[in-house]
């Protein structure tokens, strides 16, 4: 067992050094496997990041309340007497004074300069008291103050600051034919909220006509994660055609809206992995060919045909794996912690920061390990199959 692992070292070690003669072809190789990992890497963590920006928005604490068949906040509607119904619901917490913690909040679509393409795209403004602020966790103001009641000023989220023009603190910005400014540039941990422009919410229901309209209703509950005893109050009330939900629960239903984003990385990275893996076989076929007097004379010699096959297999699957690095280096360099938006559920811009974590690289070497054992699979066949006979002849 010994001698045929010396064997196989033997083989590896002429293979790496007869590298030289095929250098560009063995390079063409690395750079297909690594263009491939990077691009798969690159959906995944675009995926992954908008997944985790939606996850850190939502909490076990706190309850949504929409209008029942709505797929986001964007689709619902309730009146100002709804509100005032569902906010008497059992399970919903009081604050020391005795009234329960709740916040009634309208949702609206404006008109944003994305700084990266200078073209328009779609961003949520919410109308909101104050008491939304209590129910966000890790609302903090980093720039300016908190906009005034009654008054056309808007508090932006850092992730509108960072990807959209004219929200600097103290710009004006017009939204139709009324000027708002902003007085505040807010974080919330890097969630979602971060993507909003945040205003009075009876300033906004005057300026945008919505009378006394809203979308939603956020509650913090008294036992977090149960929202069962609101639920009954709404099943047993005909008047509250409503859902409820945690938010935990309602921004994780908003995070598949990307799930495909990672199925057609993957669906694209198996389409160019075909290319890759045609350039895999040639690169091994010719290596084996260029060595075949080598393959021939060290089987003569007494070297299994198992110590050429593996060792040709060992050869495509360490170029695959140098490949696999290089993509997976290029992904981290070039991606992560890169900031951008997309649409998401409510067809308004989220902003969010890619990231490639440790399982997203294992996924990648992965990939370029199988493109190196399919790849190296038929060549090292053909290596083993090489007859003693080449070894005393001038060509195959």
């Amino acid at each position: 067992m010994r001698g045929f692992f010396s064997q196989i070292a033997t083989v590896v070690a002429m293979n790496i050094m007869s590298l030289p003669r095929r250098l560009w072809m063995s390079l063409a190789a690395v750079f297909a496997v690594s263009v491939v990992v990077a691009v798969l890497l690159a959906f995944l963590a675009m995926a992954k990041g908008f997944e985790e920006t939606l996850a850190g928005t939502g909490t076990e604490s706190v309850a949504i309340i929409t209008r029942t068949g709505s797929q986001s906040e964007l689709n619902s509607s309730m009146s100002r007497d709804t509100v005032n119904l569902v906010s008497t619901a059992p399970g919903i917490a009081q604050n020391a004074a005795g009234d329960p913690e709740y916040s009634a909040e309208l949702y609206v679509i404006v008109d944003g300069i994305k700084r990266s393409t200078q073209g328009k795209a779609n961003i949520p403004m919410r109308g909101i008291s104050p008491q939304g602020f209590s129910l966000r966790e890790q609302v903090t103001i980093v720039e300016g103050r908190m906009f005034e009641p009654g008054r056309n000023e808007i508090v932006a989220g850092q992730g509108v600051q960072r990807e959209f023009d004219g929200f600097e603190l103290g710009r004006e910005i017009r939204f139709g034919k009324t000027a708002w400014e902003v007085v505040g540039i807010f974080s919330t941990g890097g969630s979602a909220f971060e993507s909003e422009l945040w205003a009075d919410a009876p300033t906004v229901q005057s300026q945008f006509q919505r009378g006394s309209s809203f979308q939603t209703v956020r509650a913090r509950l008294e036992q977090p994660g149960n929202v069962e005893p609101i639920q009954q109050f709404i099943d047993n009330d005909p008047q509250l055609i409503l859902d409820v939900e945690t938010e935990a629960d309602f921004f994780a239903g908003q995070g598949r809206a990307l799930t495909g984003i990672a199925i057609f990385g993957w669906i694209l990275s198996f389409v160019m992995g075909l290319g890759a893996l045609a350039g895999a076989l040639n690169t091994m076929y010719t290596s084996v060919a260029s060595r075949i007097r080598e393959i021939a004379t060290l089987r003569a010699i007494g070297f299994s045909n198992s110590s050429a096959f593996v060792g040709t297999l060992v050869e495509s699957l360490v170029l695959s794996v140098i490949g696999g690095i290089v993509g997976a280096l290029a992904a981290w360099l070039f991606f992560d912690g890169f900031s951008a938006s997309t649409l998401g559920a409510s067809f308004t811009q989220v902003v969010f920061t890619f990231e490639l974590t440790p399982e997203l690289f294992i996924n990648g070497i992965l990939l370029a390990l199988t493109i190196g054992l399919i790849g190296g699979l038929f060549p090292a066949w053909r290596a083993a199959r090489v007859p003693v006979v080449m070894a005393f002849q001038g060509g195959e």
